[in-house]
């Protein structure tokens, strides 16, 4: 059969439509959804989209218009998918950041949920004002702290809820309310501390306090005299603004007292705020050394020397306003730093601290410090953390980002986690979610009267995160 000659034309035209079907896909593009992380980089969780309200009334409307769950976040510096859940829509609250009402002779301020600490230092700062309690950094988001209940080194202060004079909120239904010790008592205790999972918390009114220069005071104290040293030498004073103790590696045995103190002396440092956008370089390599080089133990030392030998007093707000910049590495590709905390009576601080010493040093994971605190016992909070008084461990190490680091820390911190349990302890929430879930109820067992009040008042199980998924809806992620 004799073929018809084609063009030149003809040929480019079937051979260009045959390669345009070569790379063509045989299906519809995948839909690209946004991810959720945290500081760590170690959580990612994709989204079905993300919301930035700026209001109270774009939060209720994000509610009503979209039928599935919903997740909230701030300043993401929870280590363990608290901020997000899979599909979800997530509300990043970081654009809810103005002052609503501040009155400075009363020494109350009421904001936004994604304002900072920081933010709020700024603002109070002119009037000689500071925040009651916080974290000892200030970067966090007022709402985000309120949702976790955090604590800072104030001493006898306890955990924020201390300091919260009202909440308003945005039910899951899209109703707003008003909480506080009066009003809505039962939901105002379980929100706060309630990682997100009953309400969205818009808007915080806080107590103040006047701004005060305190002066370090620094002294080595032997393991076994701590908790008598602390109650006479801190708690009993009277004058001790902050406190912590730190203990260093390999053998974490030896606290170094660390007390700020109320002060008429003049200040070493001019400056009533720690600068804004510093590059951290010294700080950022000096963490490299101590965790990196066969000589970082002395550099540690000779640090903690340093600190014994140098004069400081400071204005409260300059100490309360430290940036978390000043902990970051250099690059979380490789290796990515983590917290962890436990809370242990104050009668089985001892037991502890040596339990916890011996896991460290067997483990050898590459703790950098482990900084010791205290609070009073938390009779609000339906989660709380010190249902006594506690001694507070908060654990700072350095992990690589593999999975076979991700493992062997998920080990240990069971490890710990059974040690806290058996000296009738707590573990803190807010960080990665390796603890069993058999830990966690027995940490929390008040957590049966919140998935009681969460199935009341959110019955579709509309606010999720992973920290929720896990322990009170398995299967809902």
């Amino acid at each position: 059969m004799k073929h018809s000659p084609v063009s030149r034309r003809q040929f480019l035209q079937a051979t260009g439509a045959a390669g345009l079907a070569l790379l063509a896909p045989s299906a519809a593009p995948k839909e690209i959804r946004p991810t959720i992380n945290d500081v760590t980089g170690l959580n990612p969780v994709v989204v079905s989209n993300i919301v930035r309200p700026i209001s109270t009334e774009e939060v209720n409307s994000a509610l009503r218009n979209w039928k599935g769950s919903v997740s909230v976040g701030g300043g993401r510096f929870s280590m363990g998918g608290q901020i997000a859940s899979p599909g979800s829509l997530h509300l990043d609250m970081r654009a809810m950041n103005r002052v609503l009402n501040y009155q400075p002779r009363e020494r109350t301020i009421r904001v936004q949920a994604g304002m900072t600490w920081r933010a709020i230092q700024d603002h109070i700062d002119p009037h000689d004002q500071s925040v009651k309690i916080m974290q000892s950094y200030s970067n966090f988001t007022v709402g985000g702290s309120t949702s976790v209940n955090c604590h800072g080194r104030y001493v006898g202060r306890g955990p924020v809820i201390n300091s919260i004079r009202a909440l308003q909120v945005v039910m899951p239904a899209g109703e707003v309310l008003e909480l506080s010790r009066t009003q809505n008592r039962e939901l105002f205790s379980a929100v706060v501390g309630g990682y997100g999972g009953l309400a969205i918390i818009t808007e915080v009114e806080l107590d103040l306090e006047p701004n005060e220069t305190i002066e370090r005071v620094v002294q080595a104290v032997a393991l076994e005299d701590y908790p008598t040293f602390f109650q006479d030498e801190v708690l009993a004073k009277g004058t001790v603004v902050l406190h912590n103790a730190d203990l260093a590696p390999p053998n974490f045995g030896h606290p170094t007292s660390i007390s700020w103190i109320k002060t008429i002396k003049p200040v070493t440092e001019e400056k009533r705020l720690i600068p804004r956008g510093q590059p951290y370089s010294l700080e950022k390599n000096t963490i490299w050394a101590i965790s990196e080089l066969p000589g970082g133990g002395d550099l540690r030392k000779a640090i903690d020397r340093r600190l014994f030998n140098t004069p400081a007093v400071v204005w409260q707000n300059y100490e309360a306003s430290l940036d978390t910049a000043a902990l970051e590495p250099r690059t979380r590709s490789i290796s990515t730093y983590v917290l962890q905390e436990y809370f242990i009576p104050i009668a089985k601080f001892l037991p502890f601290a040596r339990a916890m010493a011996r896991i460290l040093r067997e483990r050898d994971f590459g703790v950098l410090n482990v900084s010791i605190r205290h609070s009073p016992a938390d009779n609000l909070t339906l989660l709380s953390w010190a249902p006594v008084d506690v001694f507070c461990f908060v654990i700072y190490f350095k992990q690589r980002v593999t999975q076979r680091a991700s493992v062997a820390v998920e080990n240990w911190t069971r490890e710990l986690v059974d040690a806290a349990l058996a000296n009738e302890g707590r573990y803190y929430l807010p960080y990665r979610l390796h603890p069993t879930p058999a830990q966690f109820m027995r940490a929390y067992p008040e957590a049966t009267q919140f998935l009681a009040m969460k199935k009341r008042i959110d019955p579709q199980n509309r606010l999720r995160n992973m920290l929720w998924n896990r322990y009170l809806m398995p299967g809902s992620a």
